[in-house]
């Protein structure tokens, strides 16, 4: 069966799937260049609203780094306002960081505001590219030592749950996942996934756990416990940038 014939490469200028129905026109593309200035000057207003008054745990992505060129940054999805910026701003130790962004016509906004903060775009779906979005995955961090950001419980969720993409790319690959939270004193959840958005003049700890380094061989059980303790990790990091928090408040 073709890729046509079996759903895919519709409406997409990259050859990867996509399900869009939008279309990249002369006027699409115009209007994402006129918006995408200002789209980065509400988000870094919105990160100098916010004060990042301490960074937990630095030690930990300085020592991944010491060992592999790349890793794997790993965060809950309502925590990517704070943590992605921090990754973004750590080229001075050698980390070039990547987002997996929609192939589609839909995706490119996203796409163009990455690569304007000086990140990596990896075109592909986690929904519906998974295999390739994975592949894809694997050349960035072996091949072109970028550390592409994952976050376990996705946009779609369920909520807090880690799934095991990060544990097999950290397996196949060797690189170390580098889990990551952050806190902020005050701040909105948006209702439908909890995303955190700080408040202005809010104080903001951002938390990094230690490599986790995921065994060549390991079995399905030995799988799901390493879910469960990454699961622990990543709520325990949260616990510790709140309790920075009361200490510093």
């Amino acid at each position: 069966m073709s890729e046509e014939e079996d759903g895919a490469l519709r409406n997409t200028i990259y050859k990867t799937t996509t399900r869009s129905g939008r279309r990249m026109t002369p006027a699409r593309r115009l209007l994402y260049r006129l918006t995408v200035p200002v789209m980065l000057v509400a988000v870094r207003l919105w990160w100098l609203l916010a004060r990042v008054v301490r960074v937990l745990g630095v030690e930990h992505l300085e020592a991944a780094l010491a060992r592999a060129p790349s890793l794997v940054p790993c965060y809950w999805h309502q925590h990517q306002l704070y943590c992605g910026p921090f990754l973004l701003r750590q080229v001075r130790r050698g980390l070039a960081v990547g987002w997996l962004i929609s192939p589609s016509v839909d995706g490119e906004l996203g796409a163009m505001l990455v690569r304007r903060l000086g990140g990596t775009v990896i075109r592909g779906s986690s929904t519906h590219t998974g295999a390739r979005a994975l592949r894809d995955y694997y050349t960035a961090l072996t091949k072109d030592n970028v550390s592409p950001v994952l976050t376990p419980d996705g946009p779609r969720g369920p909520r807090f749950k880690f799934k095991p993409g990060a544990l097999l790319l950290a397996q196949m690959s060797g690189r170390p996942i580098l889990p990551m939270a952050y806190a902020a004193s005050r701040a909105w959840l948006v209702k439908w996934d909890k995303f955190v958005i700080p408040k202005p003049f809010s104080r903001v700890v951002i938390a990094i756990g230690e490599p986790v380094y995921v065994p060549r061989v390991i079995d399905a059980a030995g799988l799901e416990a390493l879910q469960a303790q990454m699961e622990q990790r990543l709520k325990s990091l949260y616990g510790a940038a709140r309790a920075s928090l009361a200490e510093s408040g």
